[in-house]
Formats: structure tokens, sequence, C-alpha cells
């Protein structure tokens, strides 16, 4: 497993690399082994409540959703509810099913001070295939990360 100073450094490069400006952005595989290893990083998973009961959780994050389903409504709350959540200190790292909502929580987050604020790449459910299938390509699920029902 690559060392905490290792993986930060790869997303900060990433994010530089892209013209990011939050802290970085990581793969499924550097977000599991960062929370795994540093007490002080967490996971939050902004997918909507109906995603998490359909396709899958991940038992380790926190949730706070970015929209709501139906119609994928912005949450009017959410940099309120994220301040209550997590401290501005920790590193933060957004989930959402392929990196598109969870780059948006990472900008707002960056916006609201938290300067270790970072995206994970490919989501949970990753890039669709030809036959827009998820899973089969990247994501959280495809890696073989904890998950669950």
């Amino acid at each position: 497993m690559e060392s905490v100073e290792k993986i930060l450094q790869q997303a900060v490069q990433r994010a530089q690399q892209n013209g990011l400006p939050y802290a970085g952005a990581m793969t499924p595989q550097e977000a599991y082994a960062l929370i795994s290893q540093d007490q002080n990083a967490v996971l939050v998973d902004v997918r909507s409540r109906a995603e998490l009961e359909l396709v899958g959780r991940v038992p380790m994050a926190a949730h706070l959703e970015w929209a709501f389903y139906p119609g994928m409504i912005a949450n009017p709350e959410f940099a309120d509810q994220l301040q209550a959540l997590v401290d501005p200190a920790r590193t933060v790292v957004f989930m959402c099913r392929t990196g598109g909502r969870s780059h948006n929580a990472a900008l707002l987050a960056q916006k609201l001070g938290y300067a270790n604020a970072y995206n994970m790449l490919e989501g949970f459910e990753g890039e669709a295939n030809e036959a827009k299938q998820r899973t089969l390509i990247n994501g959280w699920k495809h890696a073989g990360l904890p998950w669950s029902n």
C-alpha cells in the first residue's frame, strides 16, 4: 500500500497538471489507501440517497447529498451541512458516481476554506462502456474496494 505522503503528492500533481483549484485528484485505490491509513482523512459520498440504496454504498464513507433524486435538484444546504460534518482542517475526499459531482463538491469546499479538498476520479461506478454499462471499466466497485448494498 502506498504511503499517505506519496498518495497526496500524486493527487496534487494531477491537480496541477489539470489546472484544478482544489488540493488534488486521486483514484479510488488511492482514496481507499488514504482513508485506511490517515485518521484525519474522511471520504464524503455526495451521491443521492436513492443511488446509495439502489447501487450500493461505501461503509467507511460519510454521506452528504449534492443533489436530490428525483430531478437531481441541488441541495441548497450542502455548504452548511459540509461545514457541520467535516472540520476544514481535515483532509476530505469527495466521491460520486463518476467524478463530476465530487469535482463540484471539491470546488465548493476549496472556496469554503478547505485547503485539503480532493476529488476521487472515476467515482463509485466509473465510466460507462459502449453499451452504457458501468462498473466494468473503472471506479470504486470495479477496483474491488469495500462496498455493500
